[in-house]
C-alpha cells in the first residue's frame, strides 16, 4: 500500500520571539519573530537600514535587545549564555583574520578560542582546510590572499569548533561573481557535511535566491517569510523595462493610453504583465520612433518582489544602522 503519512517538518532549532532594539527614538528592529530549522539556510533580506545588521549584532551578543527572547532547541536562553555561545559560529562583514598568521594558524586560533585543543583541534583544522579546498595553501600567510579565499577561510574558522548555528553578516559583500559562486558552493557543502544551520543577512537578490528561505525585512519589521520560489510567484508575470529621455512622462502616458500599471524604478519605466512578450509590439507601436530608447523583457527577481512588498528597491537609501559600542 502507498505511504499516505504526512511528513512533519523539523522543529525549529533557533526561534526569535518579539525581538526589539531601539537607538534613541529610532526603532531598528521592531518585534521581530521568526524561526530557523535545523540544517536550513535562512536569509534576512533588505536594504541598508532595514534592521538586518542590528538583528545580527543582537544575536551575536554585540548589542543587548530592548525586548524579546531567543529559544535554542526549545529552551529559552539569554544571548550571553555560554552554552548558546558555544553553539554558534560568527562571520562579520569585515574580515577578522590575522594577516600575519598562516591559514592553518588562523584556524587553530579559532579552535582554541572555543576551547578545542590537542589532536582534536589539529584534526578539525585539517578537515576544514580540505573542505574549503585550501589544504595546499595552509602554510601561507593570509595577508596576500584574495577576498574570496579569505572569505572561505573565515567560513572554515566559524565552523572549526562544530557549532550548530552560523551567523553571517553580508558574507559575500565585495566578492566578484566567481568568488561568490565558489563561496556558496563551499557553504552548501559544509552545511551538508557538518549539518550546520545558517542565518545570514544580505541585500543581494542573487544571494537571497540561493537561500532555503527568506525573511524580508523593511524598517525593522518582518513583511514576508517564505522560500525564494514562493516569494517570486507573488509577481503576476513578466517584467518589461522601458527606457526614454523622460521616464516620468513616459510612465504617465503608458498608464493613461494603455491602462497599464507603469512605475519609474531607478530611472526606467517598469511594467509587470502576464505574457509580457505579447505586450512588447503593442508598446513599441504606441509611441513614435525614437521615443523609446530600449525595451527589455525578463522574469521577475527577488528584487522585484521586495519592491512589490515594500514600495522600495533593495538599493534604496535609508539611514545606516549604527555600529555597536564595545561592551565594557
Amino acid at each position: 500500500m502507498p505511504d499516505t503519512s504526512v511528513s512533519t517538518p523539523p522543529a525549529p532549532l533557533l526561534q526569535i520571539e518579539g525581538l526589539t532594539r531601539r537607538f534613541k527614538d529610532r526603532v531598528a528592529v521592531d518585534g521581530l519573530s521568526l524561526s530557523v530549522r535545523q540544517g536550513e539556510i535562512l536569509g534576512l533580506l533588505g536594504p541598508n537600514g532595514a534592521g538586518k545588521s542590528t538583528t545580527f549584532q543582537v544575536l551575536a551578543g554585540l548589542l543587548a535587545p530592548d525586548a524579546g527572547q531567543v529559544r535554542f532547541a526549545g529552551k529559552v536562553l539569554a544571548l550571553s549564555d555560554p552554552s548558546l555561545r558555544r553553539q554558534m559560529g560568527i562571520i562579520f562583514q569585515r574580515s577578522s583574520l590575522d594577516d600575519l598568521l598562516t591559514a592553518r594558524e588562523n584556524l587553530m586560533l579559532g579552535a582554541r578560542l572555543y576551547g578545542l585543543g590537542g589532536e582534536r583541534a589539529r584534526e578539525r583544522v585539517e578537515s576544514m582546510l580540505a573542505l574549503i579546498g585550501l589544504a595546499d595553501r595552509g602554510d601561507e600567510k593570509v595577508g596576500t590572499w584574495s577576498g574570496g579565499m579569505r572569505r572561505r577561510l573565515e567560513l572554515a574558522r566559524a565552523l572549526v569548533h562544530q557549532p550548530r548555528v552560523v551567523l553571517m553578516d553580508e558574507p559575500t559583500q565585495g566578492l566578484d561573481e566567481a568568488a561568490f559562486r565558489t563561496f556558496w558552493a563551499h557553504l552548501k557543502r559544509l552545511r551538508d557535511s557538518e549539518g550546520v544551520t545558517v542565518l545570514l543577512t544580505t541585500h543581494r537578490a542573487d544571494e537571497a535566491d540561493v537561500c532555503d528561505r527568506l525573511a524580508v525585512l523593511d524598517a525593522g519589521k518582518l513583511v514576508a517569510c517564505d522560500t525564494p520560489a514562493a516569494l517570486a510567484s507573488r509577481m503576476g508575470g513578466d517584467i518589461l523595462t522601458l527606457e526614454a529621455a523622460d521616464p516620468e512622462a513616459l510612465a504617465r502616458e503608458v498608464r493613461e493610453r494603455l491602462g497599464l500599471d507603469a512605475k519609474v524604478v531607478e530611472g526606467r519605466v517598469q511594467v509587470e504583465a502576464a505574457q509580457g512578450h505579447a505586450l512588447v509590439p503593442r508598446l513599441v507601436e504606441a509611441f513614435p520612433a525614437g521615443r523609446l530608447t530600449s525595451v527589455s523583457l525578463r522574469r521577475p527577481t527577488l528584487a522585484d518582489v521586495f519592491l512589490q512588498l515594500t514600495g522600495r528597491t533593495l538599493g534604496a537609501d535609508k539611514p545606516a544602522e549604527p555600529a555597536p559600542r564595545r561592551r565594557q
